[in-house]
This record gives C-alpha cells, structure tokens and sequence, in this order.
C-alpha cells in the first residue's frame, strides 16, 4: 500500500504545490527517491502521478509538483518559460534531499516531452541528480515547434512573438495555437486530460519566446557518467523521434534509446495500457540499475556526505 503526502516548497520566492508518493516501508528507511516533471501544459496530477503509480509499488518515492503558475502553486498564470521550469525542478530536487524517507545520494529525474528537455537541463546543472529518464523530449524546442506547424502559422507565430517583444505586458495567447496538436494527441488531450482543472490555459507570448530558445542537446554531454535513458514514440507527430535521436548522438555514455514501435506522443499513456506498462518496466529497470533498490545502506549519510563534496 502507498501512500500521498501533500507538500510544498520553495523555488525563487513563490511556493510550489507537490505531492510525495511513498511506498509502505519499515520506519526509518531511506528509500531512492525520483522526481517526476510535466510536460508542456502538464499537471502533477497527469502524467507525474501516473508513473508515481507505476515506480512507488517498486519501492521508490516520487515527487510530483506543479510549476510556477500552474495548479495550486505560487506565480502568474500563463508563464511557461523554460529556464524558470529548470529552476523549479532544481528546487525540487533540493527539497527531495530533505525527505526523511529518502536516500539523499540516490536522486533521479524523470521528465515527460518538453519536461524530457527539463530534466536533462537541469540535470546538467545539478549534481545531486544521479540519473535521468526522458520520454519524448524536446532537445531544441525551435526545431520541435517548427515541426508541428505549416509554413503559414509558422511565420504568423514568429511575427506575434516580434510584435510582442518589449511590451509592458506580454500578450496571453491559446497554448495549442503555440503547439498544435496533430490529429491522435489531439483526441487523447480532449478525452483524457481536459478534464483536469488549468489544463491547455493561455501562455504568453514571451514564454513563446523563451521556448523557442530553450535547447536542452547543448548541455546534454554534461550528464556523464551520470546514466540518460530516452525513450519516444516512433510515431509520435507532435515531438518528432528526431530529437531523442540527437539527444543520443549528443550525449555522453552511459546512455540508452528505445523508440516504442507504433507509438504517438501520448495516447498510449493509460496505465493498464501494453506499451505503458513496458515502458514502466523499461524504467524501473533502469532506475534499479542506475540507483539500486531497497532502503539505503548504513553508511548513507557517510555516501551523501561524500557526494556532497
């Protein structure tokens, strides 16, 4: 049996709403513990909570949160800047340390499209993380979007983007206008996730700007030797394979791909469903191999400490 505890932290001034997934373990124990980070227009309670389902029964803490601006958590509504996601991740990562339940020395990120790009971004900058699993990520987030738009709507939105730029206030704009979805993500986001509360709000158009320069691939070679597992949809139309596939070519080993034969961007993300549950085990794999299992040795503190310096 798991359990959820509601927590908040702290990231540039403004307090960020979470969720800690723990398994049911002897008192004491200090188990690895695996942030989980949203993709573009994500909430914790989509696609962070549904891998926390799946890696808490293999005895990992998970940690779940909302970006600034997003959900319950502190920041005004429609900033989805990338760099500001890092630094709410990075935060996140400090406040996981601090869990009494987890191994400070056995920290991973796992990130879902844009937030595949988030992770290995803030992986980079972060020591304490000690591997990253990213699933359909953005590694330049220019070419990405390019990649969903035609040539008309490409060159309408860098014009708004121009237009917009020094205003006092950044125009609000309709996310999928930013995005558009393709046709399959489209009917997964309309029967799956547009029932949870803040899903598909308005962005800015200076977020627009801030994610057309955001390109994860150019630090992707300061994970190693920390371990980088990517995974993406060999169909998938909206983050185009393509990007996992630079992200391999870029990154240092250890790393591993997988492309999901047939697989989209997400309509494939439900939690009974075959494809998500061989990338679970795929992840858990990974994360044992990376981490190891179990509650931390007694020499733990000694480990953190070492790592530390």
């Amino acid at each position: 049996m798991s359990r959820r505890r509601s927590v908040s932290f702290e990231s540039s001034g403004l307090r960020l709403d979470g969720d800690l997934h723990l398994p049911a373990t002897e008192a004491g124990a200090r188990l690895p513990g695996v942030l989980v980070c949203s993709g573009y227009q994500g909430l914790k309670d989509i696609q962070p909570a549904r891998f926390a389902r799946a890696l808490v029964p293999a005895g990992f803490v998970c940690l779940a949160f909302d970006y600034r601006g997003f959900g319950k958590s502190e920041g005004r509504p429609g900033c989805l800047i990338p760099q500001k996601q890092v630094d709410d991740t990075i935060a996140a990562v400090g406040f996981l340390t601090s869990v009494a339940e987890v191994d400070p020395a056995r920290i991973a990120l796992v990130g879902w499209g844009l937030g595949g790009g988030i992770v290995i971004a803030a992986a980079a900058a972060e020591p304490r993380v000690r591997a990253v699993v990213s699933f359909n990520a953005i590694g330049d987030a220019r070419r990405a979007t390019r990649a969903a738009h035609d040539e008309e709507s490409w060159t309408r939105l860098l014009a708004r983007v121009e237009a917009d730029r020094g205003r006092a206030e950044s125009e609000l704009v309709p996310a999928f206008e930013i995005l558009p979805l393709d046709r399959v993500t489209g009917e997964y986001a309309h029967d799956e996730l547009a029932r949870y509360a803040g899903f598909g709000s308005d962005v800015t158009l200076e977020s627009v700007a801030a994610l057309l320069a955001f390109r994860p691939e150019t630090v992707v070679s300061e994970l190693s030797p920390r371990p980088l597992l990517l995974v993406h949809g060999s169909d998938n139309k909206l983050n185009p394979p393509d990007e996992s596939v630079e992200l391999h070519r870029l990154a240092g080993e250890p790393k591993e791909l997988v492309l999901l034969p047939g697989a989209g961007h997400t309509e494939w993300m439900y939690d009974d469903h075959p494809t998500f549950r061989h990338v679970a085990e795929l992840t858990r794999s990974f994360l044992e191999r990376s981490l190891g299992g179990g509650p931390a040795p007694k020499n733990a503190a000694a480990s953190a400490q070492s790592l530390a310096e």
